[in-house]
């Protein structure tokens, strides 16, 4: 199985470590393996918003970065369907895990669903 989480803000990183730790230990202990992919919005880009997150709480560096950045609403919700829908077409993951209330969360939930991706939420 293949799962896919998306975080994108300061909360997110806190929110998906426990996820990642379960992943982790599932992967240890059973014979089938989960392919976990992390894949980082770039909302929150500096080191001091992001960096320090991955390094105390122990989660991997993601595996790709959408580089959204910052901007208006509407800038961010379109760049990162735009940018995520381009990875989905590469990666096809099973499940699409969205994590928290921000516009990763609504863009990456929508353009999942249209290519007919589960998607879970982590709040």
């Amino acid at each position: 199985m293949k799962i896919l989480s998306v975080v994108g803000a300061r909360p997110n990183f806190i929110k998906v470590a426990p996820f990642i730790q379960q992943i982790q230990q599932h992967n240890e202990n059973h014979d089938s393996e989960i392919d976990h992919i992390l894949v980082h919005t770039g909302q929150h880009y500096d080191p001091l918003m992001s960096d320090i997150f991955f390094d105390h709480l122990g989660i991997p560096r993601p595996d790709h970065n959408l580089g959204v950045g910052s901007g208006n609403h509407g800038e961010q919700l379109g760049n990162t369907m735009i940018a995520f829908d381009n990875l989905l077409q590469k990666v096809i993951p099973d499940w699409v895990v969205v994590i928290g209330d921000v516009n990763a969360t609504l863009s990456c939930s929508v353009i999942a669903k249209r290519h007919q991706i589960k998607v879970s939420n982590i709040e």
